[in-house]
C-alpha cells in the first residue's frame, strides 16, 4: 500500500476530519473478524456521513485505483469484511431512520443503522421488522443486505432479500443508483437491487434501503420441546404447521451438546427441561388474535405428546421467560467459542432431506476425525443447519481446524448429494472461496462477468470472487 500513500494523502486532504481516521487503535478495531479467525490491516478508515460523501470517496478511490473494503458491524462469520490492506469504508455514521410509512408498511433506513434500532423504530410505529438474529445489537442493515442475512424467522418472513423493497447504492465509479422505492410491483426491467443483495460488497456500496414492515402479532407463544432425533423434529414441524394453520414463525433445532455448552459457558443460562435431552426444538407461534398463539401451542403440543413426537416440553409463561428461551438458542455461538475452535458449516438442504443428511454427516464426520463431536443447531424450519465439528475436549485451537479439513470436504459432498447449499446464510467471504469455485464454476464465471462490468478496476472487496485462483 506504500505506492498508494500519495493518493491516500490526496484523498484525505479533501475530506472533513470526522470522515476518516488513520489512528492505529481505530484501524486495529476494523482489522479483525468476530470469530478471531481472520486478521488483516488497513491504512485508512473512511466514514461517510451521507450518500453524497460516500459517492465522492468511491469516485476518488476508483480514479486512484485504491482497493476498498465496505464494512458494517463486523459481525460476519466468513471473513468477507476483514481487510488485507484495503481502505475500509465504515458505514457507522450513516445510521438514520429516514422514513417510516405505516400505510405502505415500509421504512427507509441508512446502511449503518443497527438492526436492533430498526426493530425498535418499527415497534414504535406499531409495526414489525421481522429479521432477528443473535448479533442484532451490532449488525448493521448494509452488512445484512450485503450478506443476504437469514436469522430465526425465515420460515415465515423470508431472507433479507425478501424484506428489501428498494435500495440505494453507490457504484464503484461514484454514480448513485437511487432505487428507494416502496413499491411491491415494479416491472420496469431488471430488478437491479437484487445484484447487491448477497454480493458481499463486491459490486458497490449499499448506503440505504427501503424495508418491508408487517403487522405486529397480537400474541406470541414460545416453547422448548424434547424430541427423539432430527427426523422427529422434521415430523413435528409438519405437525405444527398443520395443527396451527401456518402460525409457526420459528422452529429451531438444538442438540444436547449445544445446550450443554451454553449452560456451561454463558452466565445464568439454564435449560427449562429436565436432564439434557439429545435433541430439542425451540418453537415460536404467533397470531393476530389475543391469547390465540398460546391456545394453539398447548393444543398442538398435547397432540404431539399423544403421538410420541415430543417427550418433554416447557411453555414460556411470560415475555421474560420467552426471551430466556430464545437466549439459550442465540447464545450457542458464545458457548461454542468458549469451548474452543470448531470447523463451522452453515449449510442448507431441503427440509425433507434434513434428517438423512444429519444422520450421514454426523456418523461419517465423527468417524473421520478422532476425538471430534458434532455441534448441530439452527433453522430446521427453513432447511438451514449450523453443522459444526468440534473437539470433545475443550481448549482446542487452529490445529483442530486443520485436522478437521477432510471432514469439511466430506460434509460439503453430502450437502451436494442432498441437493443443498454450502452457504445457507453466512455468505462466501474468504472461508468458502475455493469450495465455491470448485462446486459452482459456471456461476462463478457469471458473477465475475457481472463484476467486470460494474467494477472494471476491481476496487470493491477485490479478494472476493476475483480472488479465487
Amino acid at each position: 500500500m506504500t505506492a498508494l500513500a500519495p493518493a491516500l494523502a490526496s484523498l484525505t486532504a479533501s475530506l472533513d476530519p470526522k470522515s476518516w481516521s488513520a489512528d492505529p487503535a481505530e484501524l486495529e478495531s476494523h482489522a479483525r473478524d468476530w470469530r478471531g479467525r481472520y486478521a488483516g490491516g488497513t491504512p485508512l478508515v473512511l466514514k461517510p456521513a451521507s450518500t453524497q460523501e460516500a459517492a465522492s470517496m468511491l469516485a476518488a478511490c476508483n480514479a486512484a485505483r485504491i482497493p476498498v473494503m465496505p464494512q458494517g458491524g463486523i459481525t460476519g462469520l466468513v471473513g468477507a469484511s476483514t481487510p488485507a490492506n484495503e481502505v475500509v469504508i465504515s458505514m457507522k455514521r450513516m445510521n438514520a431512520i429516514r422514513e417510516i410509512d405505516t400505510a405502505n408498511e415500509s421504512m427507509t433506513v441508512e446502511a449503518g443503522a443497527v438492526l436492533q434500532s430498526v426493530q425498535e423504530a418499527a415497534r414504535g410505529a406499531g409495526k414489525l421488522f421481522p429479521l432477528s438474529l443473535g448479533a442484532q445489537g451490532s449488525a448493521m442493515i448494509g452488512g445484512l443486505i450485503s450478506t443476504n442475512a437469514g436469522g430465526v424467522q425465515v420460515l415465515r418472513y423470508g431472507m433479507m432479500r425478501d424484506l428489501v423493497l428498494g435500495l440505494e447504492a453507490v457504484l464503484p465509479d461514484g454514480r448513485v443508483l437511487s432505487g428507494l422505492s416502496g413499491l411491491r410491483k415494479d416491472n420496469t426491467g431488471y430488478d437491479l437491487k437484487q445484484l447487491f443483495i448477497g454480493a458481499e460488497g463486491t459490486l458497490g456500496l449499499v448506503t440505504a434501503a427501503t424495508l418491508k414492515l408487517f403487522p405486529r402479532p397480537a400474541s406470541v407463544s414460545v416453547a422448548i420441546a424434547a424430541v427423539q432425533d432430527p427426523e422427529a423434529a422434521v415430523t413435528l414441524l409438519g405437525h405444527l404447521k398443520d395443527r396451527t394453520g401456518g402460525a409457526v414463525s420459528a422452529f429451531e433445532l438444538i442438540s444436547g451438546f449445544a445446550m450443554e455448552l451454553v449452560c456451561a459457558h454463558v452466565p445464568g443460562a439454564r435449560s427449562p427441561l429436565q436432564g439434557n435431552p439429545d435433541w430439542m426444538v425451540l418453537i415460536e407461534l404467533s397470531s393476530a388474535e389475543e391469547e390465540r398463539s398460546g391456545i394453539l401451542m398447548e393444543t398442538a403440543l398435547e397432540s404431539a405428546f399423544e403421538s410420541g413426537l415430543v417427550t418433554d416440553a416447557a411453555l414460556a409463561q411470560s415475555e421474560a421467560q420467552a426471551a430466556q428461551f430464545w437466549a439459550l438458542r442465540e447464545n450457542i455461538p458464545e458457548g461454542e467459542k468458549a469451548h474452543g475452535k470448531a470447523a463451522k458449516h452453515d449449510v442448507s438442504v431441503p427440509v425433507s432431506r434434513m434428517a438423512a443428511f444429519m444422520r450421514e454427516a454426523t456418523q461419517q464426520a465423527e468417524a473421520l476425525v478422532d476425538g471430534s463431536r458434532v455441534i448441530a443447531f439452527g433453522h430446521v424450519g427453513d432447511g438451514n443447519v449450523h453443522f459444526n465439528l468440534a473437539a470433545r475436549e475443550p481448549g482446542t485451537g487452529e490445529e483442530f481446524i486443520a485436522r478437521a479439513a477432510p471432514a469439511t470436504r466430506l460434509i460439503y459432498d453430502l450437502v451436494d448429494k442432498h441437493h443443498g447449499s454450502i452457504s445457507a446464510e453466512h455468505g462466501i467471504g474468504i472461508l468458502k472461496q475455493a469450495e465455491l469455485k470448485a462446486r459452482k464454476p459456471v456461476e462463478v464465471d457469471v458473477m465475475r462477468a457481472i463484476k467486470a462490468v460494474l467494477d472494471p478496476h476491481n476496487i470493491m472487496n477485490p479478494r472476493i470472487l476475483t480472488g479465487l485462483d
